[in-house]
């Protein structure tokens, strides 16, 4: 029995004054699965995360998030604060965390919002009520416990800049996650990362994806990581979707072959005309 999607994308189109970004697209993402979106500079790939996590309010479109907890949510009419509330949680092609916060307090601000929810505003803070210190040391915990999964529970008190660029993309995925997401959106996360991290990034996206219940949404150039943890790839050209499928259906796609590795020229026809 196949799963209901989490994710679906419904004709979503995206202009910039004359500039069509984002053609008619649709597509779906599982609970449970890693679906890839791919393409070439400029497909659009990261606009469809801006029009998802409220950065972009498309033109056309619709996106629902439905999870079998929660009511459902139309993305594309909900506020950004609001989206992530809903369970969708971001990083970013350039690493924006808090460089001059520990690597726990990066992790910590992530749960504000439970955390002011307990404090009533400040109040149940303020008197150090039982609500709010239950919700502290939870907050702590669960920050402990991600920094244990992406390996930097011994770099806990550590300014969070003065990582390694490696370690820095890990600590993202751990405070997107402190939020307890239904969908992660990852936007090229193996950017800048040497062999040995990106293997390493690939083992926690599939711990992730087992252990945790969610969905996962992948903006990536590297095909090798692509094509060894996705379990759905959407692949875009120009703003319009040209293949969609599982990993060896997208290699063997000509469409995706043609937009990627361009068409071998014709040969001569024969070698007597060729040498005329």
């Amino acid at each position: 029995m196949t799963a209901a999607p989490l994710l679906t994308v419904e004709h979503l189109t995206m202009r910039f004054g004359g500039l069509v970004a984002i053609d008619d697209l649709s597509f779906a993402a599982t609970t449970g699965q890693i679906t890839a979106i791919i393409g070439p500079n400029g497909a659009g790939k990261t606009t469809v995360f801006n029009c998802l996590t409220g950065f972009y309010r498309p033109g056309v479109g619709k996106l629902t998030l439905a999870r079998p907890d929660a009511p459902e949510v139309l993305l594309e009419r909900t506020d950004g604060f609001r989206i992530a509330r809903a369970g969708i949680a971001r990083t970013f092609q350039n690493i924006r965390l808090f460089p001059a916060m520990s690597v726990l307090e990066n992790l910590i601000v992530a749960q504000h919002q439970t955390l002011m929810d307990a404090s009533m505003f400040s109040i149940a803070g303020i008197f150090g009520l039982a609500r709010y210190k239950i919700a502290e040391r939870d907050a702590v915990e669960r920050a402990r416990f991600w920094l244990d999964r992406v390996g930097l529970i011994d770099d806990a008190d550590r300014i969070a800049g003065e990582l390694p660029y490696g370690a820095q993309r890990r600590l993202e995925i751990a405070r997107a996650m402190c939020t307890v997401p239904a969908l992660l959106c990852l936007d090229e996360p193996a950017a800048g990362l040497n062999p040995r991290e990106s293997a390493e990034l690939n083992a926690l996206l599939l711990d992730i994806r087992a252990s945790q219940g969610i969905g996962l949404l992948l903006i990536e150039h590297d095909m090798k990581v692509v094509m060894e943890i996705s379990d759905h790839i959407v692949v875009l050209d120009y703003g319009r979707k040209i293949a969609d499928g599982t990993p060896a259906e997208i290699r063997a796609d000509p469409a995706v072959i043609r937009a990627y590795l361009g068409e071998p020229d014709e040969p001569e026809a024969n070698g007597a005309e060729a040498s005329t």
